[in-house]
């Protein structure tokens, strides 16, 4: 059985109207190994085919991404919920441990002491627009394929 491929790709990441929204230039590349679930699949299905030094223009709708927005992730909660934070501000990140898991939730609207939170993606919804430039191409090692991420 073939191993999974490693690539190095470095992004730019523009919104529906051109507007920068993420870009890699000027810092590390984005590195993964085909088949995690670290890198949205839209991303993964364009380079899997592809070669270092290929550059292509990849649009990436919600579904590929990360996901539809759901309104049941949009919740309004009392102000009491955020005792202890001095000066709560609509952008605001926390992250809740209600449930199973650990989430992130950010602060959409306050309005007295109702406090709305969002806990989708900030791309939930958005269809993505990248520009992809494959740096590096090559077989994972036994190692990332038993971890299921590049190791270096």
């Amino acid at each position: 059985m073939q191993k999974p491929a490693v690539f190095t790709v470095h992004y730019v990441l523009k919104n529906k109207l051109g507007e920068l929204v993420d870009t890699s230039e000027g810092s590390e590349p984005l590195r993964f190994m085909l088949g995690s679930p670290g890198v949205i699949a839209g991303i993964q299905e364009a380079v899997k085919d592809r070669n270092p030094g290929d550059c292509l223009e990849v649009t990436v709708p919600p579904s590929m991404a990360y996901g539809e927005h759901n309104p049941e992730l949009v919740r309004t909660v009392p102000r009491s919920m955020f005792e202890g934070v001095e000066n709560l501000q609509v952008g605001m990140k926390f992250q809740t441990n209600t449930g199973d898991e650990a989430q992130i939730v950010q602060v959409v609207s306050i309005d007295g002491n109702l406090i709305k939170v969002d806990a989708n993606h900030p791309l939930a919804g958005f269809t993505l627009y990248f520009d992809l430039e494959i740096i590096e191409k090559r077989e994972a090692t036994d190692d990332e394929v038993a971890a299921g991420y590049p190791l270096d």
